[in-house]
């Protein structure tokens, strides 16, 4: 950005100058040459009075050498009256010019060797024409002009480089701060939360600053509220861990009761180490630069090959569709599985033995839906099982499987709906947003008939075409 405009007011006082100096080059040009003419043109008047009166040589010759000009004025005095022609001085000009300015009446120029000839006529007393000849050097003509080109080429030159001194100067000061602003967003986003930026700049950068520091405070205590909320839940799981380890002393001997109390010695330690975790731990945030995500085919081919072996066990019939080709989302690999684990999790866990299931990927041009679908009783209330922590309405459910689906849908700006599938029973639809932008808020609902956005509708017909099971 700091030579882009470096080299934009170059190129701009470039031409201010060229569309200026050139110009007034020319101007002072022209002016030299009217200046060297005006001045033969006052030489010349100051012999016409003396051809007006007398066309003796010796007085006009007294007279051309008083202009102190002799070396460069003629005169040419046509025959008459029984006199013939008379020349004073070195003619320059051609006969055929002085000829002509005679016949016309009026002054002109001719071209000489080393300038030219101012020839002006003045009429004598016999009405007679005679020709007053000075000579203007090509010096005369050019006199200061070089100078002149001089002064304007190294007034050019300093604006030049006063310009792209202060493009410079104006580019390091939008600049530097752009970058610190742009250092500051990496820092943070590789999990340093203390990363700030100088609230300073232009004034739109200066804003860009505030905000990004106001967030990073609000991602800070959000973090905080988090990893308290964490230790406290944790926290309240001690008093039925102590009652549970109470019980589980007064069992007696065996190994039933050994591994009974061990057990509660573990989730004791496992507690403890949550809540130490939680409340000293500094949480890391994922970068998330190019090349953040992962391939939601490959997760789902994985976590399928996981849940299959149990499903084989337990004689369902499972299917796969759409995983057969790269489906990139931004989202990290390790939430998508947890994302699967929960809802293929709950299928199994709340549907019978034999029970059919699949999971489809579905690639649109601005998102990607991942449907997981059971051929189990179904969701009777849909709304009551997304709403936070009630769960699915179904025993020893807490609701922590869809909130973490939830998150992962919601961190891409899309999210999750639950529905009939078209094998008969629940249909988990979770739409992951490519590009992050934010989605209208929509009720959320059995199947509801809310639009999507661009190729929503393509991707939903795709969604409800029969398809055989193994």
């Amino acid at each position: 950005m700091r030579w882009a405009l470096v080299k934009v007011s170059l190129a701009v006082t470039a031409m201010v100058v060229v569309a200026f100096a050139v110009p007034l080059g020319l101007v002072i040009r022209e002016m030299a040459r009217d200046r060297a003419f005006s001045n033969a043109e006052r030489e010349a008047a100051a012999v016409a009075p003396a051809l007006s009166i007398t066309t003796d040589r010796d007085q006009l010759e007294r007279v051309v050498a008083s202009a102190g000009s002799d070396a460069a004025m003629a005169v040419h005095i046509p025959a008459g009256d029984g006199s013939g022609a008379l020349d004073i001085g070195e003619r320059r000009a051609a006969a055929e010019d002085i000829a002509a300015v005679r016949k016309l009446g009026r002054a002109s120029t001719s071209t000489v060797s080393g300038g030219s000839a101012l020839l002006q006529p003045v009429a004598l007393s016999t009405g007679e024409i005679a020709v007053v000849e000075v000579f203007v050097p090509e010096s005369e003509v050019t006199n200061g002009v070089g100078t002149a080109w001089a002064v304007l080429a190294g007034v050019g030159v300093a604006l030049i480089l006063g310009s792209v001194a202060v493009a410079d100067r104006l580019g390091v000061r939008m600049v530097r701060p752009a970058q610190r602003l742009v250092e500051g967003a990496h820092e943070l986003g590789e999990g340093k939360l203390g990363a700030r930026v100088p609230e300073e700049g232009p004034n739109e950068l200066r804003l860009a600053a505030v905000a990004f520091n106001s967030m990073a405070d609000q991602v800070v205590q959000l973090l905080a509220n988090e990893r308290e909320l964490a230790a406290d839940l944790s926290h309240r799981l001690r008093t039925p861990l102590t009652v549970l380890r109470l019980n589980a002393a007064s069992l007696g001997d065996g190994p039933a009761a050994e591994q009974t109390r061990a057990a509660v010695e573990q989730l004791e330690r496992e507690v403890d180490t949550i809540i130490r975790t939680a409340r000293d731990a500094k949480p890391q945030t994922a970068a998330a630069g190019p090349g953040a995500g992962c391939d939601a085919a490959e997760v789902v081919r994985e976590r399928m090959a996981f849940w299959s072996a149990l499903a084989e066990d337990e004689g369902r019939k499972w299917r796969v569709a759409g995983a057969d080709r790269p489906v990139r989302i931004p989202v990290a690999r390790a939430d998508l599985a947890a994302a699967l684990d929960a809802l293929l999790g709950n299928v199994f866990r709340h549907t019978a033995e034999g029970t059919a299931f699949a999971v489809d990927v579905h690639n649109g041009e601005d998102a990607v839906i991942v449907l997981v679908s059971d051929a189990g009783p179904g969701i009777p209330d849909p709304e009551q099982a997304m709403a936070r922590g009630r769960g699915s309405g179904s025993d020893g459910s807490t609701g922590l499987g869809l909130d973490i689906v939830r998150r992962l849908a919601e961190s891409t700006g899309g999210d999750v709906r639950i529905g009939s599938s078209v094998l008969g029973g629940t249909e988990v639809r979770i739409w992951l947003q490519l590009d992050g932008r934010e989605r209208a808020p929509r009720r959320r609902g059995h199947r509801g008939t809310v639009r999507r956005r661009r190729g929503l509708g393509r991707l939903t017909a795709s969604f409800n075409r029969p398809r055989s099971l193994p």
